[in-house]
């Protein structure tokens, strides 16, 4: 916090390139390290679910694509659009079954949480409902943002 503080002093006694008055730089917000928000246009979202709840935790995902299958507002609407939900074959490393959310196009700004998205449009959706959900998780996700390297069916471009 001192560092912080005698550093935003320095700033402010330097004079400024050109001769402009000088403007406090706003801190940064802080993120939520727990937000699904992708920075690339393609997005997945990694969800470990434990092995006895799959059936609560599909129920949840299965009345979260209702909601969403029928909005008619347009943002809601262009999610939807490019959210995609797998299981995997394979478990991972501790047992747990993988579900994969592919976001293909991401909507940029869109916080991908299910938990966020199951509590803002499923409020009359019961208790117990989102209890099971919460409860089937084995931990919390994994955001991957993805950039494409290679198109395999499109021959490459010269750099």
């Amino acid at each position: 916090m001192i560092a912080w503080t005698v550093l935003t002093l320095l700033a402010l006694q330097a004079p400024p390139p050109g001769g402009a008055p000088s403007q406090p730089a706003a801190p940064a917000p802080i993120a939520d390290p727990a937000a699904a928000v992708f920075s690339t246009d393609v997005g997945l979202l990694l969800v470990a679910v434990k092995p006895d709840k799959t059936a609560d935790y599909e129920e949840a995902v299965q009345a979260l694509q209702g909601v969403m299958a029928s909005t008619s507002d347009p943002a809601r609407r262009a999610v939807a659009q490019g959210w995609r939900v797998y299981k995997a074959t394979e478990a991972d490393a501790k047992g747990n079954v993988l579900y994969v959310h592919a976001l293909a196009p991401a909507v940029a700004g869109v916080d991908y949480r299910p938990s966020l998205l199951l509590d803002e449009l499923l409020a009359e959706a019961p208790a117990e409902l989102l209890a099971r959900y919460a409860e089937a998780l084995a931990g919390p996700p994994t955001r991957l943002s993805l950039t494409e390297v290679a198109h395999m069916a499109v021959a490459p471009v010269k750099k």
